[in-house]
């Protein structure tokens, strides 16, 4: 397990990395009158890389059929390292906003591979602890970006942040090629048992049944997504998109406009940006607390409770505090934030069976892309009008909603299971005796 997991958690360093650069450096963008960026123009920049997230998403896993998951990790790692070149180059806001589309369809097809892949080779019952690890990657990446922010692009120029973003294509293309094993499950699918059971034995996996494998082409694809909406997950499957909707609103507007939302707020520009490392260094902790959490009492509950208490923080981060208060309630919000919208990913593996869940996982994170798209254009548009504050406000209530939406997905898997026709329920497993 630990090379596969390793080399995803490289991959998605890079992908928090690329994330938070825009953020990192939108001050000093916004500052740069060569540029003609407007707070209106950066939201709606924000929201084509969250647009681009939302397409990568939801194709990723139709190229999968033909390149595996190995080669499509390769290909969204060069996409993005491509597209923050483009944005290095830019000359204006029309070819930086193409280069922030062509990094976020890179972006968005790499974290619903990468989560199916740990979870895939992770050990039994260690599922929402090995998510959570491979998180805290995303995390660190955001603390490079803010890095780069604090460091890079007042002595060089933000453009050179960008062209840092073009290290993944050198550093972890060619680690990927060379050690990444295909997923066994996907191998199967493709028909070829023999390289499936191989990479099964290797590390010490069960060897993939056809229940298990994902179904190839594009027959295959449809039939997974129908699988979705099997009796006892057709509600469960709306709730977790919400939630997910919810989250990565939270996740994107976060890191978009965190920096400028506290710079209008009145602290200093390198304190601005430096809460975007703060809040980060605390979601590295909340994903290790989170994961462990979640082993215990269920990612459910733990979504469900973090999603609540992110919302109490970006209440508290309303109130113009005192610096070293601020920092505090900073770093406690991201303990709670980020990991609340990973837990959501981890509740996918109690809903969906193995067959299902790249497809699961593809959709949940697909559908909310959505969110990611609203957040940064929401703040955008507010910071535009001068009323930055109301983001807290917005942050808040996609909290409290994410908190709802999570929680009631036990009900409705219930609930489906009971509306369920007999033999529906034996098929997935259910004992007769409660038909």
């Amino acid at each position: 397990m630990f090379p596969v997991v390793a080399l995803c958690w490289l991959a998605v360093f890079f992908d928090g990395m690329d994330v938070n650069i825009y953020g990192a450096v939108m001050p000093h963008m916004l500052d740069d009158s060569g540029l003609g960026l407007t707070p209106a123009d950066a939201g709606t920049i924000g929201s084509w890389t969250t647009f681009g997230m939302l397409i990568g998403a939801l194709t990723a896993g139709n190229l999968t059929d033909w390149l595996g998951r190995r080669l499509m990790l390769v290909a969204s790692v060069s996409l993005f390292s491509v597209g923050s070149a483009i944005c290095a180059l830019a000359g204006g806001i029309g070819p930086f906003g193409v280069g922030r589309f062509v990094s976020g369809l890179g972006l968005g097809g790499l974290m619903p591979l990468c989560l199916a892949l740990v979870m895939e080779f992770a050990p039994p019952r260690r599922a929402a602890l090995t998510t959570g690890l491979l998180m805290t990657s995303y995390h660190a990446g955001g603390m490079a970006a803010t890095g780069l922010g604090l460091t890079l692009a007042p002595a060089a120029g933000w453009r050179w942040v960008f062209w840092a973003g073009v290290l993944p294509a050198v550093v972890a293309v060619p680690l990927l090629l060379a050690l990444l094993p295909e997923s066994p499950g996907v191998l199967l699918a493709r028909g070829e048992r023999e390289r499936a059971d191989a990479v099964a034995d290797r590390y010490g996996l069960p060897r993939p049944t056809a229940v298990a494998a994902p179904a190839a082409g594009a027959r295959g694809r449809l039939a997974a997504v129908r699988a979705l909406f099997r009796p006892d997950s057709r509600w469960a499957t709306p709730l977790l998109w919400l939630a997910s909707f919810c989250g990565l609103l939270l996740v994107y507007g976060v890191s978009t406009w965190l920096p400028q939302m506290m710079r209008a707020s009145g602290y200093g520009l390198n304190s601005s940006v430096s809460f975007l490392l703060v809040i980060n260094a605390g979601g590295i902790v909340g994903l290790l607390i989170a994961g462990r959490t979640a082993d215990r009492f269920g990612a459910v509950r733990v979504s469900a409770v973090w999603f609540v208490l992110t919302a109490a923080g970006a209440l508290l981060l309303k109130a113009h505090l005192p610096l070293g208060a601020t920092y505090a309630v900073v770093a406690v919000t991201g303990v709670w934030l980020f990991s609340a919208q990973v837990m959501v990913y981890a509740a996918t593996d109690t809903v969906y069976r193995g067959s299902e869940r790249a497809a699961g996982l593809g959709w949940v994170t697909g559908v909310g892309r959505t969110g990611a798209v609203v957040g940064p254009w929401l703040i955008g548009a507010l910071a535009d009008s001068g009323n930055e504050s109301w983001g807290f406000t917005t942050f808040a209530l996609a909290g409290l909603v994410g908190a709802v939406a999570i929680a009631l997905v036990p009900l409705a898997r219930r609930i489906g299971r009971s509306g369920a026709p007999a033999t529906v329920r034996l098929a997935a497993g259910a004992s007769p005796s409660k038909g």
